[in-house]
């Protein structure tokens, strides 16, 4: 069947990411209050907060849009940027832009929340931490793929299906971040981990870097 050679032609790690992300998604269809409140990354501070969030938040999504965009990205790119890496890299790539992401979306809700406080003084602190809604997706670690694509091929053509615009793979990327870069501080796009998408992408840009410093990467 075309399906399952199509499948076949997936590196390992990057199918199996594909996997687990399509099972998370199907358990948050079945359960989506249960799955969003235990699999979700929660503010540390939150009582909601548990300690395997950090990493199970990159396999969950809200909405098949969500996840379709992401695993068609991850796809795409992915398998290329695993077979560069090789297995064990690539994932050790994903999984620490993952964690870059959430660190960074993190650290700026902390500063949000100290802002509140000082604005706020007589507020219950636990208060504006439960309140703070919870963070999800692959969106982090995938703009690390995305990146390190555009490291390891900077001269690769790439045309979007709309608007049709032909460009190099490096300009794209760079483009990319700096509109999340301008909506995360100006917040004109609501209910989008922004600072996760910069966090995965920083994140993949220094390890990329540094591999290839250390030769161990070309």
């Amino acid at each position: 069947m075309a399906t399952s050679r199509f499948l076949d032609n997936i590196p390992v790690v990057t199918r199996n990411l594909l996997f687990l992300n399509i099972i998370m998604f199907v358990a948050t269809c079945i359960n989506p209050v249960f799955m969003k409140e235990t699999f979700s990354m929660a503010f540390p501070l939150a009582t909601r907060f548990r300690w395997w969030q950090p990493l199970t938040h990159m396999f969950m999504h809200d909405g098949f849009m969500h996840i379709f965009f992401n695993m068609y990205t991850l796809v795409m790119f992915g398998m290329i940027v695993e077979r560069a890496l090789g297995t064990k890299k690539f994932i050790w790539f994903y999984l620490i832009t993952g964690f870059g992401a959430v660190l960074l979306h993190t650290g700026v809700e902390f500063l949000q929340v100290q802002s509140l406080l000082k604005q706020y003084p007589g507020v219950e602190p636990q208060l504006i931490y439960n309140s703070i809604p919870g963070v999800l997706g692959a969106s982090g670690a995938v703009y690390g793929v995305l990146v390190a694509f555009a490291m390891l091929y900077p001269q690769a053509r790439l045309t979007l299906i709309f608007p049709p615009v032909t460009l190099d793979a490096k300009w794209w990327v760079i483009i990319f971040v700096g509109i999340e870069l301008v909506t995360g501080i100006t917040g004109t796009q609501m209910g989008i981990a922004h600072f996760a998408h910069l966090g995965g992408a920083l994140f993949g840009f220094l390890l990329i870097r540094y591999w290839q410093r250390k030769q161990m990467i070309y």
